[in-house]
């Protein structure tokens, strides 16, 4: 393998890193099991408190499983359970941490399946409901003059889910990603990716058949969220949760107010007034009012109703055996809130466990990082490197002639301090001559060093390309890039090379 693969940190501040590294006592979260005794334990209560045990059967149409996806559903519907991943959708299928999921996702099940003897099916919920527009419309690629975001073109309609939001002729977005992959030697997903994204299909529905097409075959289902049946197989707990809107709200207000006095900020605003469920009128989602409960909750309007954040996990767990959820840092945070949700309906609180992080770094990049003497860390900061090699750039005379100034400027301020006019200026005043004066050097070099920037030169344009890759726009690569071109450069040796890593992660989460 030629791709390397660096575990990275998950990126997760304040609540997020309290909850990850147990830094405090709290009942916001559920604990792990650990052994294949505590997780046989958790699988089995599960199971028992599902609904009905023929989930698999009612969201057939929501899943459409094929070949090892399939295979994995249905042994996990006879003597099994699942565990899950999800994400909203994403232009071409999104950054990077998309995959990531959906692998940490397919790896921890491996893990329980070996742990605990049972059949055990991963799935990735595509939160297709989802109506921000903002989220999906765009994506990043690194291109030879740097990092470049692929959009589509402005269709934003407020509450409309993603699911509804027609595609339209994205061809030259296409092309864009095509060209963003190179020389591709694997150009197939190419091909799979037009297929998904072609005139008549919505932003939703062309990133669920991505993702189908990509994670089928490793054994992941994809849920599409927006359809009939998981809205019918949810009636019971949306209707709970408007019955309890009231109480649900009090709960979250209380919580929010535990998060601040523990010194954190809830992740996801309480909104008086508003409970967690979307009603759609002509398909556009908005939460209903505590005030008009009743209307809502009546049998013809339940239909038309969907979970916000903080409910969907609920939903999830009550529609699926999920014994544990793989998520980033934003999830795990409100995760703090979902489990005050879950006690005011009288429901289990879900478990959360982190997904993987990590950092994959072609062998282009890793030649560049080699000749500069450089590691991906150096490019944390949003210039340094640049300016760095920028300040090496200066030809040798210039940088000797700006070495001479700042010595004749020190030799000469200090001539000044040691004179013996005592009373006529302070030496405060001779130090401050001092600063000024070597901060006007200081820009003059800088103004030198940023008119190289600007003229460019080959270790420059090197530079430039390997922050692309590994920090484009100066976020973390798996934040913000696109998953594709490194398939159609790598194939299978792109996961091939993750897995291991992955596989490493979770077995700490066993």
């Amino acid at each position: 393998m030629t791709l390397r693969v660096i575990p990275t940190p998950l990126g997760a501040k304040g609540l997020t890193r309290a909850a990850l590294d147990g830094s405090f006592q709290s009942d916001w979260y559920v604990r792990p099991p650990r052994g294949s005794e505590g997780w046989t334990v958790r699988a089995e209560g599960v199971v028992s408190s599902m609904e009905s045990r023929d989930w698999l059967r009612a969201l057939d149409g929501a899943l459409v499983p094929t070949g090892r996806a399939a295979e994995r559903l249905a042994a996990a519907a006879r003597d099994g359970f699942v565990v899950t991943c999800g994400q909203q959708p994403g232009l071409f299928g999104g950054p990077l941490y998309t995959w990531w999921k959906a692998l940490s996702a397919l790896e921890f099940a491996n893990a329980l399946q070996e742990t605990t003897g049972r059949p055990v099916a991963p799935v990735f919920w595509a939160a297709t409901d989802d109506s921000d527009f903002e989220e999906a419309r765009s994506t990043a690629v690194v291109t030879p003059d740097g990092a470049q975001k692929i959009e589509l073109t402005g269709r934003d309609d407020p509450g409309l889910p993603m699911a509804l939001v027609p595609l339209g002729d994205v061809s030259p977005q296409v092309e864009a990603l095509r060209r963003a992959a190179g020389s591709a030697p694997h150009p197939r997903i190419l091909d799979v990716v037009a297929r998904a994204y072609s005139p008549g299909e919505t932003i939703g529905s062309s990133f669920v058949s991505l993702l189908r097409e990509v994670l089928a075959p490793l054994g992941v289902a994809v849920l599409d969220s927006s359809h009939n049946c998981v809205r019918e197989r949810a009636r019971t707990i949306l209707r709970r949760a408007l019955e309890r809107a009231r109480e649900i709200e009090a709960g979250l207000v209380a919580r929010d107010s535990d998060i601040k006095a523990a010194g954190f900020s809830p992740q996801v605003q309480t909104v008086r007034g508003r409970s967690l469920v979307f009603a759609a009128t002509d398909g556009r989602r908005a939460r209903v009012p505590i005030r008009h409960l009743e209307q809502a909750a009546s049998d013809n309007a339940l239909d038309n109703l969907s979970p916000n954040v903080l409910l969907r996990p609920i939903v999830e767990r009550h529609i699926l055996p999920t014994v544990a959820y793989l998520g980033g840092p934003a999830e795990i945070a409100y995760f703090a809130q979902v489990s005050a949700v879950a006690e005011a309906l009288g429901s289990e609180p879900p478990l959360i466990l982190p997904r993987w992080s990590g950092l994959v770094i072609e062998p282009r990049i890793q030649k560049i990082l080699e000749r500069h003497h450089l590691s991906p860390k150096d490019f944390s900061d949003p210039h340094a490197v640049e300016s760095q090699l920028a300040q090496e750039s200066l030809p040798p005379e210039l940088r000797a002639k700006l070495a001479d100034l700042r010595q004749t400027l020190e030799e000469q301020i200090a001539r000044l301090a040691t004179r013996q006019d005592e009373g006529l200026v302070s030496p405060r005043v001779i130090e401050g001559l001092r600063r000024n004066l070597l901060h006007r050097v200081e820009r003059l070099e800088r103004r030198y060093t940023a008119a190289v920037k600007r003229e460019g030169n080959a270790a420059l344009h090197e530079i430039a390309l390997a922050r692309a890759s590994l920090y484009p726009f100066g976020v973390p690569q798996e934040r913000i890039l696109n998953g594709i071109p490194l398939m159609a450069r790598h194939g299978e040796e792109l996961f091939d090379s993750v897995t291991p890593v992955v596989r490493a992660h979770v077995a700490s989460l066993v």
